[in-house]
């Protein structure tokens, strides 16, 4: 899973990416894209890891990408800005909600509003590109795409109204239109950077946004990733706040992209696996390697709650718990799975 950060110039989105990451500013780095790598925390991982003892425990983990800052230059509205997140799953659009020197009053609703619209015209943009090419090439007596055509002149209605193509998820996921990476499909995560002391959302926020959103309150949530575990632990309790910001944009990452967890155990690694909600079991098994889906037979699958009651495999099975399923079964969250293959 990959997110890229979004937002206005002086928004937070490197204090917020470090908060995420712990990744601090590297001299040198200054006008470079940085990515950061950050394990998901999860509890069934740990308890798994002390019930199997394995040789190595791997978490599933997240990406984040914190673009490169535009040039002084570059126009708001050059669409090639947004090249640098057409390959992300999602974004995180961050948006200032606190005072501070040399910034004007916080306008929460007009910044994600004109962000949006910046998205839109790109789309935009893309869209009406590829019609006059496809116009061009009927011109030229070449074999003539009309569903394409006509995807993208209903992707154009849209955009026009200055809405972004995420409103419509079953147009922009269209398979002809994959390629395209519309950034105004992805889904999105509000990110509202306050002020310490400030826990509230945006007073002037309309009643419209329908993005997921969340209060970050960025300076000081960076301070906490700074921090050893133990003070950490007594600044959250001190200010109120029952979860790390990494926690919370984790849990509500996976939320918008409709993302579970199964795992592998095993002497040698207990693991994490990271898949859409409704993926089959053949799919799953891709994930882990392409050899197992070519050979599938069949997994033989235990829910996590049922394996710990246990407390073992073996005595799981006595009790009925493990399951031999096949290709199209749907794996569900927290399914403990051994996949059986044959190449």
């Amino acid at each position: 899973m990959k997110l890229g950060f979004i937002g206005q110039t002086g928004a937070g989105k490197s204090t917020i990416f470090e908060a995420l990451t712990g990744c601090a500013f590297e001299n040198g780095r200054n006008g470079q894209a940085r990515i950061g790598t950050v394990p998901v925390p999860d509890e069934r991982v740990d308890s798994l890891s002390r019930l199997y003892q394995p040789k190595k425990t791997t978490y599933a983990k997240v990406e984040y990408l914190l673009p490169a800052p535009a040039e002084p230059s570059a126009k708001s509205k050059d669409p090639q800005i947004w090249n640098r997140v057409r390959d992300c799953d999602a974004l995180i659009h961050v948006v200032r909600n606190h005072n501070g020197l040399g910034f004007e009053a916080p306008r929460a609703w007009d910044d994600l509003r004109e962000l949006d619209e910046e998205l839109t015209f790109a789309d935009l943009v893309s869209v009406e590109k590829r019609l006059e090419r496809l116009a061009a090439d009927r011109k030229r007596g070449k074999p003539e795409q009309a569903e394409e055509a006509a995807l993208l002149t209903e992707c154009q209605g849209h955009l026009e109204t200055d809405q972004p193509l995420r409103r419509r998820p079953d147009l922009a996921g269209a398979p002809l239109l994959r390629s395209f990476a519309f950034v105004s499909a992805k889904p999105t995560l509000v990110l509202f950077n306050n002020a310490d002391e400030d826990e509230e959302p945006p007073r002037n926020l309309k009643s419209d946004v329908l993005e997921e959103s969340l209060v970050i309150r960025g300076k000081l949530e960076r301070e906490l990733a700074e921090m050893p575990e133990d003070e950490a632990a007594e600044f959250l309790e001190q200010f109120n706040i029952a979860a790390s910001a990494r926690d919370r944009v984790i849990e509500r990452s996976y939320r918008l992209l409709g993302l579970i967890s199964f795992f592998t155990v095993g002497d040698d690694e207990v693991r994490a696996w990271t898949i859409r909600r409704g993926t089959p079991a053949a799919d799953a098994a891709e994930v882990i390697h392409s050899d197992i889906k070519k050979g599938f037979i069949r997994a033989e699958v235990v829910a996590y709650d049922d394996l710990m009651a246990a407390g073992s495999i073996a005595e799981a099975r006595k009790r009925g718990a493990v399951r031999l399923e096949g290709k199209t079964y749907e794996v569900q969250d927290g399914d403990v799975i051994e996949f059986r293959f044959n190449v």
